[in-house]
């Protein structure tokens, strides 16, 4: 299937009222079960990035995991992880923050974090940007920035770039409404 063609919207299936009633839950385990969807995908990163000065990248658990980890290793670059509370072992950053309908913790290694280092931060989806805005809260206290944001899917009519301002935010395809 060549590249250029793949429409990823084909991979992604929408799924009323999960988690919850009123809810349109955009689901990428379609891109994942493709081989040329998920190598699409991959493929895209790098070439959106291949000319960016990145020193690191941070994925979000779980599902920003599986674009970060195989981006970064053919980027040849770190992976920092961003897990729930409770998750990481050494000592740690956390943060709590909304979400949509729910509340979280989120957690770093601030020894996995360069000092003065810019970092991607990598999710699957980005909806309200709350998440991701925690993320970069953390990665700035272990002293770096975060000047490039990317999901696969962006949903902008949750006005995620109110909370991810001074970021370069880039996703593969966006949905205007519910």
């Amino acid at each position: 299937m060549a590249m250029d063609k793949l429409n990823l919207d084909d991979y992604i299936r929408k799924v009323p009222d999960f988690p919850k009633e009123g809810v349109l839950f955009y689901d990428i385990t379609s891109i994942l079960t493709t081989p040329a969807a998920f190598t699409y995908c991959i493929d895209r990163m790098a070439e959106i990035y291949s000319d960016k000065q990145i020193d690191a990248v941070a994925a979000i658990e779980a599902r920003g995991f599986l674009f970060a980890a195989p981006f970064a290793c053919r980027a040849g670059l770190p992976l920092i992880l961003v897990r729930k509370r409770g998750k990481l072992p050494r000592r740690t950053l956390r943060k709590a923050f909304e979400l949509e309908y729910t509340s979280a913790e989120i957690e770093i290694h601030p020894d996995d974090v360069k000092k003065n280092s810019r970092i991607l931060l990598v999710d699957d989806l980005i909806a309200t940007g709350g998440t991701l805005s925690a993320a970069r809260e953390l990665i700035a206290e272990a002293g770096a920035e975060t000047p490039e944001i990317f999901g696969v899917v962006g949903l902008p009519f949750l006005n995620y770039e109110k909370k991810l301002k001074n970021a370069t935010v880039t996703t593969l395809i966006e949905y205007d409404s519910e």
